[in-house]
């Protein structure tokens, strides 16, 4: 623990592209989220490993980065219970080596203005660990990093500085309460189910709460012949959560001396 840090960094960018494997006839579609594999994307970019340099093959930032523990928040303020705002763009590549048979016409959703908070949970023994931390703190990046396409460059936005640190720990829920990141509601990959359940009551007297959002995401890749996304069922909600529900991986963060906070670290 003492050589481990939890930080965060907040990502914006005008546009964003997550694309889903699985499309509509005729467009492309988006996730709403930023997900796991696209943040060690983004991760592996600020300190320069390789990305994808070979069909069938995972890229260096994914094989030394997809340890990494991560937590994931839309950023009040840009998001509607938990959607942001969609637009689609239509393409058309006119390029004969592009095209044999004519041109070739996209249509894809695009987000707009979306805005995430990224948790790590850093071991600073591991170099690249270590790496990372300097490079976030510091403000630092080899490549410059984007939303699901090069186009759409991310900015970390700043507050008091490139990063927070928080003092932290594994959450004990013995009252009801509230999940600020989004949080996996089922196992993954074994029919293992998990209890949540969503009181009725309001989180205080000035806050009422309005939203559930639910949300397939990738959360890593299927090592084998196929590299398909591995997925699971993510859920973000501004109701308290049942002390009687079984999630796991909740960490609670101190905000200041009087504040905590809850996330799920994956």
């Amino acid at each position: 623990m003492a050589n481990q840090k939890l930080i965060s960094f907040d990502l914006q960018a005008d546009f964003a592209f997550f694309k889903k494997p699985d499309h509509n006839v005729g467009i492309l579609l988006s996730y709403n989220m930023l997900h796991k594999p696209a943040l060690l994307g983004i991760l592996g970019a600020i300190i320069g490993l390789e990305g994808y340099q070979k069909k069938g093959e995972l890229p260096e930032y994914y094989h030394k980065l997809k340890d990494i523990p991560v937590g994931i928040e839309p950023l009040e303020g840009f998001h509607e219970k938990g959607n942001f705002q969609k637009t689609s763009v239509k393409y058309t590549n006119t390029v004969g080596y592009a095209n044999d048979d004519g041109n070739l016409l996209v249509e894809e959703t695009m987000l707009v203005k979306p805005a995430y908070r990224c948790y790590l949970l850093l071991d600073l023994e591991d170099t690249l660990h270590a790496k990372l931390y300097q490079y976030l703190k510091n403000g630092q990046a080899e490549y410059v990093p984007y939303l699901g396409k090069n186009e759409f460059q991310a900015w970390i936005i700043l507050t008091d500085g490139f990063i927070k640190e928080y003092d932290y720990q594994v959450f004990d829920e013995r009252n009801d309460f509230f999940i600020r990141s989004i949080f996996i509601k089922n196992g993954i990959l074994k029919n293992q189910k998990i209890n949540v359940k969503i009181t009725l009551r309001n989180k205080d007297t000035v806050h009422r709460p309005t939203f559930t959002y639910f949300e397939r995401l990738p959360i890593g890749f299927e090592e084998g012949k196929m590299i398909q996304y591995e997925m699971a069922e993510f859920a973000l909600t501004d109701w308290l959560i049942s002390s009687e529900s079984s999630i796991s991986q909740l960490y609670e963060i101190g905000m200041d001396s009087n504040k905590k906070h809850i996330i799920q670290l994956f």
